[in-house]
């Protein structure tokens, strides 16, 4: 068992599945809604807690059932909410999410309390004390927010921290050039395909890539949805390819899930293709239930979906 610290939002996710997108002024029935727990943050720790970790969050929420609901995987998970801050005048952070039946996402964020993340609050021996920092890119966009982000970034690397920083579009297109600074220490950066042309402004994978190994960027994880995920150090590039899954329903908290495995998985001696094959496994599976924290992956869920679907070598 590891000791992690993630940074990041905890939300409410509001649902809605539609047949179609409305037109502008246009409005459409939902087939299904709902509110679930999300968050990168909420639903990192949430994993890397069930996979057995001893996990501290660091967040902000308000006050009132918002909070309750998107803190409540949290919770029942075990997650230390030490780190944790309430604000009295801004209500939770939400994310409005209309997805359609190819289960693409359309998201509309409100940030609330999360953005307000109080730097004073953080101390060296929060990050000093523990094994790895997990992180959401979101907390790096602004407000009081992206100056703990930085904070803790800074304390992990004057600790030997080792550092996963995971990617989101929201983020890269309102930090754009602004992000790779803030990376170049990072031990483990993790992004999706759309993300790394949007941050590289490239149009091809390997010119992405390179472009980011010139900035500094040692290790990479890009992940390729249904083709799996790129692992790029500086002496290889491997794709690793991804466990086939028959019934998605949702990707809502796939690509959360995908990084608390990774992680996981590093952490455990894995290996950086067998930390991409977990991540994997643990996004596919995710897919399988609606709602970014629904699917109970524990240690032996992971392990044995991964046992069965052996991981092809490379």
């Amino acid at each position: 068992m590891a000791k992690l610290m993630v940074v990041g939002d905890a939300t409410v996710d509001q649902m809605y599945f539609i047949d179609a997108l409305p037109e502008a002024g246009g409005e459409v029935t939902a087939l299904r809604a709902m509110m679930e727990p999300g968050g990168a943050g909420g639903t990192m720790a949430t994993a890397l807690a069930r996979l057995g970790h001893d996990v501290a969050i660091a967040t902000r929420v308000g006050e009132g059932p918002f909070s309750n609901l998107a803190l409540r995987h949290v919770l029942a998970s075990g997650v230390d909410l030490s780190l944790l801050q309430r604000d009295e005048r801004l209500q939770t952070s939400s994310v409005t999410i209309l997805i359609t039946p190819d289960t693409q996402r359309t998201m509309i964020s409100a940030v609330g309390a999360s953005r307000y993340l109080d730097s004073a609050a953080l101390e060296p021996q929060h990050v000093a004390s523990r094994d790895a920092l997990v992180m959401s890119a979101y907390s790096l966009v602004a407000g009081p927010q992206r100056a703990y982000a930085v904070q803790a970034l800074a304390y992990a690397a004057d600790a030997g921290v080792v550092t996963f920083v995971d990617m989101g579009s929201g983020a890269v297109n309102a930090l754009q050039g602004r992000l790779l600074p803030l990376l170049r220490g990072v031990d483990y950066v993790l992004m999706n395909e759309r993300e790394l042309f949007a941050l590289t402004g490239e149009a091809s994978i390997s010119d992405a890539v390179a472009g980011l190994r010139a900035q500094g960027i040692q290790r990479l994880v890009v992940k390729v949805g249904e083709m799996g995920s790129i692992v790029v150090t500086p002496e290889l590039t491997e794709l690793v390819e991804a466990l086939e899954i028959d019934d998605v329903v949702d990707t809502t908290g796939a690509g959360d899930y995908y990084t608390a495995a990774f992680a996981h998985g590093v952490l455990a001696g894995a290996g950086l293709h067998g930390a991409a094959w977990l991540g994997n496994v643990a996004g596919a599976l995710n897919t399988t239930r609606v709602g970014a924290q629904s699917f109970e992956l524990d240690e032996a869920t992971l392990d044995r979906h991964a046992a069965v679907e052996t991981a092809p070598s490379g």
